[in-house]
């Protein structure tokens, strides 16, 4: 059975679907797996580690003599309409927001894995991509803050005086954000954070980080995700959260609703209102933003309020990927430790009474099996029609 790793094409991917170590574990399936030229070159991975590994390294796939397909980024519909049906898919597809790639997918006869729709169970864990992503996230929102900040993060006592520690807000307390409250912690900042889950205290709490306590209902949903906050409760939040954004040196927003466009924590006057030479860190800019005005990929001034300044608003974007070789590195076994729940003796044996296969599928023999996605499809094909006289 042939598996291949394309070279990922989208502008800023630097990730790739499989290293040389989870080739050798592709390989002890009893898989074929055929490496396109340069894929994890952007990551760290020569050529030469992956044919030393097991693998065939081509000039190009050829899609149609593919088995599975392993990828990073969601296929665009011209890919996806290229393979042969029956060949199995397996990685990020964002569903939602890729309506024309799921569409091509599921007319090709493709059975495509979207690792977003991995179910939050404790079997599942080791196939957890989003949550992996989220740890280099996380992490690396940090750094970034740290290199713009025109202080120290730690406390230093010196000779020629005492510098204070830089204060972090870290607001959402998922994986990302607990990552962003150790990684600040470690780097000497004195770290609070808040999140609208209020079992999130204790965790935050276990990575050095003080929670602040807002008067506001409860918002968790099912797995342990946030739901979206009423509006008048986004207005309430926004309000009790001000004083503390002004308070703080470095602020970092990973807020995210899955299924829906990040919740607004913070508008403009905000960020105004924080100390001239202070930075914000958006991780949801690509999903719409926690902050209001932020743009993927660029840092903006925002003029402070008292004049005297500008605070730096960062629009993260491809955050994991700018870690690629440990991002890589998780991606890569989430994806084949996904995979290895369908083979057997070197063939695809796909058990779709496995709730983690089940929970998995997107599309399989021409139908959308994610019923959100189906319903968003059916949405789509259906507005044109009802504007039609």
């Amino acid at each position: 059975m042939k598996v291949g790793i394309p070279r990922e094409r989208r502008d800023g991917e630097r990730r790739v679907a499989a290293t040389p170590d989870t080739v050798k574990q592709l390989t002890g399936m009893g898989l074929e797996v055929l490496v396109e030229a340069a894929a994890g070159e952007r990551s760290g991975h020569p050529d030469r580690d992956y044919t030393q590994a097991g693998a065939a390294v081509v000039p190009a796939l050829d899609a149609s003599a593919l088995d599975v397909l392993l990828h990073v980024r969601p296929l665009d519909p011209h890919a996806a309409a290229a393979l042969r049906r029956g060949t199995v898919t397996v990685g990020l597809a964002s569903p939602s927001s890729e309506l024309p790639a799921v569409e091509a997918l599921a007319g090709a006869g493709v059975t495509s894995f979207a690792l977003e729709l991995v179910p939050r169970i404790s079997r599942a864990q080791s196939m957890d991509a989003l949550s992996s992503q989220a740890l280099v996230a996380g992490y690396r929102c940090v750094l970034e803050a740290a290199i713009r900040l025109p202080r120290f993060f730690p406390l230093f006592m010196t000779a020629a005086g005492t510098v204070p520690p830089a204060r972090v807000l870290v607001l959402g307390a998922g994986v990302a954000g607990l990552q962003a409250i150790g990684t600040a912690k470690r780097l000497g900042a004195r770290v609070f954070a808040n999140d609208i889950r209020p079992a999130s205290a204790d965790e935050v709490a276990s990575m050095g980080g003080t929670f602040i306590r807002l008067d506001l209902e409860t918002a968790e949903a099912a797995g342990g995700y946030a739901r979206q906050l009423s509006s008048d409760a986004g207005t309430r939040q926004r309000q009790l959260l001000a004083p503390h954004v002004a308070e703080s040196d470095v602020l970092i927003t990973t807020a995210a609703v899955p299924g829906r466009p990040a919740p607004l924590l913070v508008t403009r006057g905000m960020v105004q209102g924080m100390r001239a030479g202070s930075v914000v860190v958006d991780l949801a800019a690509e999903s719409g933003g926690n902050v209001e005005g932020v743009v993927p990929g660029e840092d903006i001034d925002v003029p402070t309020a008292d004049g005297t300044g500008h605070v730096t608003l960062v629009g993260l974007k491809d955050p994991a990927s700018a870690t690629a070789f440990d991002a890589s590195r998780l991606y890569a076994k989430n994806v084949a430790n996904l995979l290895a729940l369908m083979v057997k003796d070197g063939a695809l044996d796909l058990d779709f009474g496995d709730e983690v296969v089940a929970g998995a599928c997107l599309t399989h023999d021409g139908e959308v099996r994610h019923r959100p996605t189906a319903e968003l499809l059916g949405a789509r094909s259906k507005a044109p029609q009802e504007g039609t006289l």
